[in-house]
């Protein structure tokens, strides 16, 4: 199969080159001009190649994407995994998570907020689920010692921001979830009332 065929070939450009189109084919059991019309085929799909006259084919540089179209939600959960990675204690997943995440941070649009470093995504980490749970079931939360109702998640790039209603301060507050100190889940439930909702929010 030709998805097959374009795997293998894929595989043999990645060690040491360059690959002549006639050893390529003498390989893959096909002939010459069938390996040129897959060179092109794999060029169109982004894979960056240089071919030579006499001498052959060879990837150029690392494999580059086509421009992808992210919702909230695959944006943020990419951001997750970034973070997660950069955790994980191997030191060159690490690197290359940072990399990754410097590109992505640098293909999303302006948003005016203030930038946050490398690692602000890493620190909001293990707040996030504990979030999502009492945003769900609208439960009280003490955070950095305020007692909040917990009403939405924002995220821009890699700043989480905690939208919240401060019991105390009777207002709304935003606050970097990446600078959460301390946090606590209260027993205490809260219902929505007019004027304490997320829709209700308008930013100063």
């Amino acid at each position: 199969m030709r998805g097959d065929r374009l795997s293998a070939l894929m595989q043999a450009l990645k060690r040491p080159g360059p690959h002549r189109a006639a050893d390529l084919a003498a390989r893959l059991a096909v002939t010459p001009r069938t390996i040129y019309r897959d060179m092109d085929t794999l060029r169109d799909a982004g894979v960056p190649l240089e071919g030579t006259p006499g001498r052959g084919y060879r990837i150029t540089a690392a494999l580059s994407l086509p421009p992808l179209h992210l919702d909230a939600d695959e944006l943020e959960a990419l951001q997750i995994g970034l973070a997660a990675v950069a955790q994980s204690g191997e030191a060159d997943l690490a690197a290359a998570a940072g990399r990754l995440a410097d590109k992505l941070d640098a293909a999303l649009p302006e948003d005016g907020l203030a930038p946050r470093p490398a690692d602000a995504a890493a620190r909001a980490l293990p707040w996030l689920a504990t979030l999502r749970q009492a945003i769900r079931a609208r439960q009280k939360l003490r955070v950095d010692g305020r007692v909040l109702r917990p009403l939405r998640l924002d995220f821009w790039g890699r700043l989480w921001t905690l939208l919240a209603w401060d019991e105390a301060a009777e207002g709304f507050v935003e606050i970097g979830i990446d600078r959460i100190g301390a946090l606590e889940v209260l027993p205490s439930l809260f219902v929505d009332e007019p004027g304490r909702r997320a829709g209700d929010y308008r930013p100063g």
